[in-house]
């Protein structure tokens, strides 16, 4: 029997196993991560069986991920009955998963001992450290070719990509991309591995990141095994390396790898790093380890702009809603709202759109931008920098060669006029303030100017890319 709020009834051991559990989870996982991911989570009963059922194929997925073996102790160590627990989404229970979402992963379950949980847990590995070099070593799955997204910031970038993916000769070696963080770089480097062992299945290819290149490299001098570790990379038909800039510093590992890409390179074997920064800018880099970091090919990838991080959204949420048997559809304010808001990280940009999922999952179509906004509202108290409404006119003034006073004066000229409008649509879009809040500090307009404000830019940076292209740059040095 279940109960009305999806719990089971029977004795109410279930129901009171899965609160003690949850109130734990709440306090290690934290109010937001727990409110994205198992809050809509409930317990129901099929056959005899205790099922944990997530509200969406995505959730389910998470918890698998990321809470499924402290679930699984937390549940063994207050379960008198030694009932076992399964897990599904809410499709899945509901017998549609098979049709719906074919590539799923089965569902998990939960053994009745607790000391079983420990012997075969999902999330207990080996704690012996994995070997160097692996085909698929560290790869992950989602980042290949079809998944990127180009666009003008990162285009080169994939289109070099594609052609060291190939095989193809002539190439610049090393290839080094560079950018900010959480704008693409490892998944290019995953999507250019999983290509070229698919285009050269006799060749080899070995992915690392900078900091396991360290780590090994140590452990490798430490148990006198510093032949076999040079031989390993050094044998690689191609070797990607992730975060170089994570060396800078660290001079014996630095001196390791100069000489592994000088072997390399010297016997014809290909080379692509990434770094946060451009080699120029690796000041604690030693100077020729950055030397031949320069000496090849060096890819800057750009902050995605408006229009990329719209493309970004729409491919992910095809992604999302396959794997979850949903139409892949959702409102424009809503897809807008997050490119304006997530303009720093693609990876804070897609976690978004995966909390929106995660919460209302196939109902995504019909999610509106306010309750959008509150499902959110805690990812964002966090982690945004606070900019005042004073801030935002100092920065618009100064994009547009205007002064403060002039955003707050009474001139209607066009050439103060749009750039009023564009600081009261930024001052909407990450600031707190109401709009009559807003209108007091735009020199006491009402809030209905503002409000016409707001929908004027809002239509307007559609199809006007250097308004676009200007709020993008206004908004990121505000938050810089």
């Amino acid at each position: 029997m279940v109960m009305a709020n999806g719990s089971v009834s029977k004795d109410g051991a279930p129901r009171e196993v899965w609160n003690k559990t949850c109130q734990i989870l709440r306090r290690e996982l934290g109010e937001a991560t727990f409110g994205s991911w198992l809050s809509q989570a409930s317990l129901r009963e099929q056959d005899g069986d205790v099922c944990l059922v997530a509200a969406t194929g995505v959730a389910r997925d998470w918890i698998r991920r990321h809470a499924w073996r402290r679930i699984g102790e937390l549940w063994a160590q207050n379960d008198p009955m030694g009932r076992s627990l399964a897990l599904k989404s809410k499709m899945e229970f509901e017998g549609q998963g098979a049709a719906a979402a074919p590539e799923a992963p089965a569902p998990a379950a939960i053994p009745k001992r607790a000391s079983e949980a420990r012997r075969i847990s999902p999330a207990e590995g080996d704690d012996r450290p994995a070997p160097v070099m692996g085909r698929h070593q560290g790869l992950q799955e989602r980042f290949s070719f079809e998944t990127f997204v180009p666009g003008p910031s990162n285009e080169f970038a994939f289109a070099v990509a594609r052609r060291v993916a190939s095989w193809a000769d002539g190439h610049f070696n090393p290839v080094l991309f560079h950018g900010p963080y959480g704008f693409g770089k490892t998944h290019l480097l995953n999507a250019l591995a999983w290509e070229a062992m698919q285009t050269g299945e006799a060749k080899r290819v070995v992915y690392l990141t900078a900091e396991r290149f360290t780590s090994t490299f140590v452990r490798a001098i430490q148990d006198r095994q510093t032949a076999a570790f040079k031989a390993e990379l050094r044998n690689a038909d191609l070797l990607l390396i992730d975060d170089v800039h994570f060396v800078a510093g660290k001079q014996n590992t630095q001196e390791e790898l100069f000489h592994t890409l000088i072997a390399l390179i010297e016997d014809g074997r290909r080379v692509v790093l990434t770094a946060d920064r451009s080699p120029s800018d690796l000041s604690d880099m030693e100077p020729r380890l950055r030397s031949h970091l320069q000496s090849g090919l060096v890819c800057g990838i750009e902050p995605a702009d408006r229009t990329l991080r719209l493309g970004i959204l729409e491919r992910k949420l095809a992604i999302l809603a396959q794997a979850g048997g949903f139409l892949p559809s959702a409102r424009s304010e809503v897809l807008q709202f997050l490119a304006d808001r997530f303009t720093d990280s693609v990876r804070e940009l897609e976690g978004a759109l995966n909390t929106l999922v995660a919460r209302v999952g196939g109902d995504i179509a019909r999610l509106g931008l306010d309750e959008a906004q509150a499902i959110l509202r805690p990812h964002l108290a966090c982690s945004e920098k606070r900019v005042t409404v004073d801030q935002i006119q100092k920065a618009v003034a100064e994009h547009y060669g205007l002064k403060q006073a002039d955003i707050i004066s009474e001139r209607r000229a066009r050439v103060v006029a749009r750039p009023r409008q564009a600081a009261m649509w930024i001052a909407k879009q990450i600031t707190t303030r109401s709009l009559p809040d807003i209108g007091r500090r735009f020199g006491g307009r009402d809030h209905t100017t503002v409000l016409h404000a707001v929908r004027r830019i809002e239509a307007l940076k559609q199809d006007d890319a250097v308004l676009a292209r200007d709020l993008d740059a206004i908004i990121r040095k505000l938050r810089s």
